[in-house]
């Protein structure tokens, strides 16, 4: 049987010996390199990896197989954060990468995420050229053992450089900020900390070591995960907590107080500070999930907000296209005007930093002078309801309804740019999103209240179980 190589929102992934085998990931490479050989008869890929199991292992066997189709291997030292990669592509102006990184998922899953030459993820029409190509290539056989060294990379450096460009590290030093880090066992270690230290920030960096478990609990920079963050925060009495997930590329904060801070508001809170500081007047970008307060801040400086399906390729291309001065999504992926189009946590963080810093306030007294200057407060929330696969027929069935009215409100704006987004008179929303990879519906909704969220979602859960009895209307 032909295994199937599907690419999600961020690449490949699977459960480590299941899908994710070396015979498959020889598949994936060579689909790949017949995809990135269809365009340049030379090319040059990175080849690179997190802190997972067998990450070496894979990021070997990638580079044997490129080899074979003679493409030009460029192999990271050692773990190397996403966003790091996606610099190094833009720096040397060559083909992409493929990085072995399953991002924030539990230790037992590995991925292969596809970069192309500017360094964002890999747009929907190159990924199905690739699914594609492997399908027609079915089973592979190994690549020839070679004995060849392969040049090895340390972009770090570089990556480095560019920070000292984009942040203002000197407003953090003078500020005399107190800063716990905490890179969750993953690749961030020796960036965020290294980045902050050079310039003579104070900090202390946790979790730095290597451990494929992470901790038994997953890389993920969730509330929970950051427990121990916190604890920290408090001892030291810092002024902010700082994480990075497993390659990186999302961030994590802590308020001086030890509280999480929801990604939907880091996100409006830094558009909002880079306008004031940057002097950037000019959009945003969120996707369909993402907080609409990004949208309450853009309305105050009378510029507007470009809306994506889920998904950080579709807001790269907005930054490669500098249209606009940040965009983010919910699930703590963030980038900016003149960077790459990629999700960066080790930015985010630092920009985090920096607003503290010059605004010499809280993070959770910024969100309320925020809510105070736009006229009204917005909490986000994201709940998942698992669904047999009779209720999931039902319901995709069921979504496609013109809906005028929902759970009794009354809907001004019907959105289907990534699912079904229902918009409210009262400004709030719910949006359903089935899952392409599990068996559940993602659940969205935003209010002035996160009780009022709260209630929403739990009646949408209610209408979707209804539903499947054929019941309500």
């Amino acid at each position: 049987m032909t295994p199937v190589i599907k690419f999600g929102t961020s690449g490949w992934r699977a459960i480590i010996a299941d899908d994710f085998t070396f015979a498959n990931v020889r598949l994936a490479v060579a689909a790949i390199a017949d995809h990135v050989r269809s365009r340049n008869a030379k090319p040059t890929l990175i080849v690179g990896h997190d802190t997972r199991f067998f990450a070496e292992e894979f990021t070997r066997t990638a580079a044997e197989i490129l080899r074979e189709h003679g493409i030009h291997v460029l192999l990271c030292a050692g773990p190397t954060p996403t966003p790091v990669i996606a610099h190094e592509i833009r720096r040397r102006k060559i083909d992409g990468a493929i990085n072995f990184t399953a991002s924030h998922n539990p230790a037992e899953y590995q991925g292969l995420k596809f970069s192309g030459p500017d360094g964002g993820p890999a747009l929907p029409e190159m990924t199905r050229d690739i699914e594609a190509r492997a399908a027609k290539l079915g089973t592979r056989a190994p690549a020839k053992a070679c004995d060849d060294v392969f040049e090895k990379i340390d972009p770090k450096g570089f990556y480095l450089e560019r920070l000292a460009q984009l942040v203002n590290f000197k407003a953090i030093r003078d500020a005399k900020l107190s800063v716990v880090t905490d890179a969750l066992h993953g690749c961030g270690a020796g960036y965020l900390d290294r980045a902050l230290i050079t310039h003579g920030v104070t900090v202390q960096a946790m979790r730095t070591d290597r451990d494929v478990l992470f901790d038994g609990s997953g890389p993920d920079v969730s509330e929970e995960n950051l427990r121990p963050l916190r604890d920290a925060v408090l001892a030291k009495k810092a002024t902010v907590g700082l994480a990075t997930d497993g390659d990186a590329d999302r961030f994590g904060i802590l308020d001086s107080d030890g509280a999480w801070v929801q990604p939907n508001h880091v996100i409006a809170l830094l558009y909002d500070y880079l306008v004031e500081t940057r002097g950037w007047k000019m959009p945003a970008a969120r996707s369909v999930a993402t907080s609409h307060l990004v949208d309450a801040v853009a309305q105050q400086y009378r510029t507007t907000v470009f809306q994506t399906p889920v998904g950080f390729k579709y807001i790269g291309e907005l930054i490669e296209q500098d249209k606009i001065a940040l965009g983010g999504e919910e699930s703590a992926g963030l980038s900016i005007r003149g960077h790459v189009p990629e999700k960066d946590g080790i930015l985010a963080c630092l920009l985090v930093a920096e607003m503290v810093a010059v605004r010499r306030a809280p993070v959770a007294e910024q969100l309320r002078a925020l809510f105070k200057r736009v006229g009204r407060e917005f909490w986000p929330l994201r709940t998942n309801l698992h669904l047999p696969e009779d209720v999931k027929v039902k319901t995709v069935a069921r979504l496609k309804t013109e809906f005028t009215t929902f759970l009794r409100r009354r809907v001004t704006s019907l959105d289907r740019t990534d699912g079904l987004k229902l918009e409210f008179s009262d400004g709030s929303w719910v949006l359903l999103r089935l899952s392409g990879t599990e068996p559940l519906l993602r659940v969205y909704t935003e209010a002035a209240t996160l009780e009022a969220a709260s209630k929403l979602a739990s009646e949408t859960h209610a209408w979707i179980m209804d539903t499947a009895q054929g019941a309500r209307t």
